[in-house]
């Protein structure tokens, strides 16, 4: 009987938690359904919300909060918040792409250099 009252009491306890986490705050809401085409990476062919760019692996933590702080205090606009993180995943991305293809040349100079060291 004890081990029912105490689980009535933590599901309470989750619904108290689960009614606050849906009180958005209103800069929060206009991230969430703001969406931006995006043509690289994870997101290619697809609108993404301006939110979920935010929290994507292409922007550091560092960046998404100073991003949140400026825009929560009205320094940035919405509109200045969508290009900035559109643009920090488009770069992002190229440079992750292009990073593969340096290894790979490195790597192929490398064994050509191996081959003339052999070659002699």
């Amino acid at each position: 009987v004890s081990a029912k009252a105490s689980n009535k009491g933590t599901e309470s306890m989750a619904g108290e938690k689960d009614d606050d986490t849906f009180k958005e705050e209103p800069w929060e809401t206009a991230l969430k359904t703001t969406v931006v085409p995006m043509d690289v990476g994870q997101f290619r062919g697809q609108k993404v919300s301006v939110w979920d760019l935010l929290h994507s692996k292409y922007i550091p933590e560092e960046n998404r909060k100073e991003l949140l702080e400026l825009y929560q205090a009205g320094e940035l606009t919405l509109e200045q918040v969508k290009t900035v993180v559109s643009t920090i995943v488009t770069k992002a991305e190229a440079a992750r792409t292009e990073q593969p293809a340096n290894a790979r040349a490195e790597s192929m100079a490398a064994e050509a250099e191996g081959t003339h060291l052999q070659e002699d």
